[in-house]
């Protein structure tokens, strides 16, 4: 069993900068840090002594036999994009530390540990890189969803980072080293409040 572990984040400055209609023309940049809360996704290979073929654990329970029936979109769209063979069948389940729709880049931290985790599963070498493109190739043009790019690398890369965007659609990724007492000042001095609101980035 594979299981990964993969931060939400929070952006300080240069949102909006990320989505490629900004920056292949403008550039564009910013400044954001994952947190320590996680989404958790365990995936293995399901025994042949079950009834279906795959299940599908989040907020539903799925059971079915083709990958065509999988309601969550990411992982239906996920698995054909990844080439993953109907024959094999697959266990997945996903938790969470904060509720979806919270605003922390939670769809793109989802769509990151997804990708690791069956990755991993079918024992594949990838960087962190690959799997930040990876995530928004598979949310921006098979999904079709309005959404940037800064979500997926920084659940990707995890830590402090300003990352800027090139028009030639190339990340340039650069850790942020503070000294330790500037960490503790800074964290001392941030509130992070949940409203109970959930919304779409798209909307």
């Amino acid at each position: 069993m594979i299981t990964t572990k993969t931060p939400y984040r929070i952006s300080f400055f240069g949102g909006g900068t990320d989505y490629p209609l900004w920056f292949e023309e403008n550039n564009g940049a910013v400044i954001s840090a994952s947190i320590d809360k996680y989404i958790y996704i365990s995936s293995r290979f399901l025994p042949p002594f079950f009834e279906k073929r795959h299940r599908i654990v989040w907020s539903k329970v799925e059971v079915v036999d083709r990958f065509e029936e999988i309601e969550h979109p990411v992982i239906r769209e996920g698995l054909k994009y990844l080439n993953f063979k109907q024959a094999n069948g697959l266990d997945i389940h996903y938790q969470a530390d904060l509720p979806a729709r919270s605003g922390m880049g939670s769809s793109s931290a989802f769509t990151v540990g997804f990708l690791n985790c069956m990755r991993k599963l079918a024992g594949q070498k990838f960087s962190k890189m690959d799997l930040a493109i990876e995530a928004m190739n598979l949310e921006q043009n098979i999904l079709k969803e309005t959404v940037g790019c800064q979500d997926q690398i920084a659940c990707s890369f995890g830590g402090l980072n300003k990352i800027t965007f090139h028009k030639n659609k190339k990340f340039l990724v650069e850790p942020l080293v503070l000294p330790s007492g500037r960490i503790e000042e800074l964290e001392s001095n941030l509130y992070l409040v949940y409203l109970g609101i959930d919304r779409f980035a798209s909307e």
